[in-house]
C-alpha cells in the first residue's frame, strides 16, 4: 500500500469512514472497498434488584421469635429470626449483582424494649434475614428514622454494618451523610436516600446532618458532588407519596421532573405509599414511584387496602455506553404478596401460581394480588 493510502485508511478509522485500497499485478487492478467502524456496541454491566419497604410489625416480630426458639440449636441462637419470611424470594435476590431494600424501621438500642407503631425499634435479626437473602445495602432515610433518637440510629447503622449491609439515609457522622462512592465490577456507582419527614418529630439544629429530609436542591447539590467523586450511575432511593394511594402524587412527579432533567441522577426508587406505584421514564430516566410493601403485617381491613400485601421487585440492568453514559434498562416487575396466613412468608407470586404444590387457596389469593398489580405495572410484569 502507498503512503497516500495508508494515511487515507488510518483517517477512516478515526471518522468511521469507508476506506478504498488498491493493489496492481501484472495484468489486473483490483479495487476493494472495506468499511470500517469504531462504534463500540454497549454491554450490560451490573443487574439490580430493588424492593420497598421492610416494616416489622408485632405479628412478625412474634413469629420470629417462635421460629428462633422452634430452630435453636447449640450453634444457631438468634433471639428472633426472620430469615424464612425472606426464602421464596432469596433466588430472585441473591441473583444480581446490587440488591437494595428499604428497611423503613429503625432497629432498637441494645439493652430497650423492642416497639413498634408509632414508635419502631425492631430486633436487630431483620438485619441477620436481609444479608441472608442476598441484599447488598438498604435505604434508611423514611418518616421512622427518628423513631428511636439518635440511638436509634447508630444501633440502625451497626446492626447492617454487622451483617455486612452497605446503608444510605442515615448517618454517626456528618461525614457519612455525604455521597459515597462504591465499586461494582469496575462501575463507580453512587446511592443517596430521603425521606419526606419524621412524622412531625424535630432534630436538633447541631444533629441534622444524622439523615437527609426531600429537598430538590440538597438532592442536587449531592448528585453533583457524586459525580465529582466519579460516579458514573447515580441512584435515589425516595420515602415519599401519599399512603394508600396508588397513584404517584404532584410532588413526586414534579421533583422527578426537576431531579431528571438535570442529568445528574439516573434512577429512582421510591416507596412509603404501602401500595404498589407507577413506573415511568421521565426525562430519559426511570421513576419508579413506589414498589409496595415487600414485608409488613398492615391489617387489610377498614384501616388499610388489600393491596398494601402487594409488592414488586424491581430488576433492571445497568449498561455503560461507549460514551460513559449510564442508561437502566426498562425494568422488570416480580408481584409478591405477604402471606399473613403462613407465617408471613413473601410469596414471590409468579412462581407460586406455577407450582404444582401450591394450595388452591392459596392460589386464589395469589391470582388476586396479580390482578391488582397488574392494573398498576402490567406493562412492566415479567411474563
Amino acid at each position: 500500500m502507498k503512503r497516500g493510502q495508508l494515511t487515507f485508511v488510518l483517517a477512516c478509522i478515526a471518522t468511521g469512514c469507508t476506506a478504498t485500497t488498491s493493489s496492481t499485478t501484472s495484468s489486473t487492478t483490483v479495487v476493494s472497498t472495506v468499511p470500517i467502524t469504531t462504534s463500540v456496541v454497549p454491554t450490560t454491566a451490573i443487574t439490580f434488584a430493588f424492593t420497598g419497604d421492610i416494616l416489622p410489625h408485632t405479628p412478625l416480630i412474634d413469629q420470629a421469635k417462635r421460629t428462633a426458639i422452634a430452630n435453636s440449636t447449640a450453634e444457631t441462637q438468634l433471639d428472633y429470626d426472620f430469615r424464612p419470611m425472606f426464602l421464596d424470594i432469596k433466588p430472585l435476590i441473591s441473583d444480581v449483582d446490587v440488591a437494595v431494600c428499604h428497611l423503613e424501621t429503625p432497629i432498637a438500642p441494645e439493652g430497650q424494649k423492642l416497639s413498634t407503631f408509632p414508635f419502631f425499634g425492631v430486633p436487630k435479626e431483620i438485619t441477620t434475614a436481609i444479608a441472608d437473602s442476598g441484599f447488598d445495602r438498604c435505604s434508611t432515610a423514611s418518616n421512622h428514622t427518628y423513631d428511636r433518637g439518635n440511638d436509634g440510629i447508630d444501633a440502625t447503622i451497626n446492626a447492617l454494618e454487622d451483617a455486612e449491609i452497605d446503608q444510605s439515609g442515615m448517618a454517626r457522622t456528618p461525614e457519612e451523610i455525604e455521597p459515597h462512592i462504591f465499586t461494582v465490577k469496575g462501575i463507580k456507582l453512587c446511592h443517596l436516600s430521603y425521606t419526606f419527614s419524621y412524622n412531625g418529630l424535630i432534630m436538633p439544629d447541631e444533629t441534622q446532618w444524622r439523615s437527609a429530609i426531600i429537598n430538590t436542591q440538597r438532592i442536587l447539590r449531592d448528585a453533583q458532588r457524586a459525580r465529582e467523586l466519579g460516579s458514573q450511575a447515580t441512584i435515589v432511593s425516595m420515602h415519599w407519596g401519599t399512603e394508600k394511594d396508588s397513584n404517584a402524587n404532584s410532588m413526586q412527579t414534579s421533583i422527578a421532573d426537576e431531579l431528571t432533567a438535570s442529568g445528574l441522577v439516573d434512577l429512582i426508587v421510591g416507596h412509603h405509599a404501602h401500595v404498589v406505584q407507577p413506573t415511568n421514564q421521565v426525562n430519559g430516566v426511570w421513576v419508579m414511584y413506589g414498589l409496595g410493601n415487600v414485608l409488613s403485617n398492615l391489617p387489610t381491613d377498614e384501616r388499610w387496602p388489600i393491596n398494601s400485601q402487594d409488592a414488586v421487585i424491581a430488576t433492571t440492568a445497568l449498561t455503560i455506553s461507549s460514551s460513559g453514559k449510564a442508561v437502566f434498562g426498562k425494568p422488570v416487575m416480580h408481584p409478591t404478596w405477604v402471606d399473613k396466613n403462613n407465617g408471613w412468608v413473601i410469596r414471590d407470586v409468579q412462581k407460586s401460581l406455577q407450582s404444582t404444590t401450591t394450595a388452591q387457596g392459596l392460589a386464589r389469593e395469589l391470582e388476586l394480588s396479580l390482578g391488582r398489580t397488574t392494573q398498576v405495572l402490567g406493562d412492566y410484569i415479567t411474563k
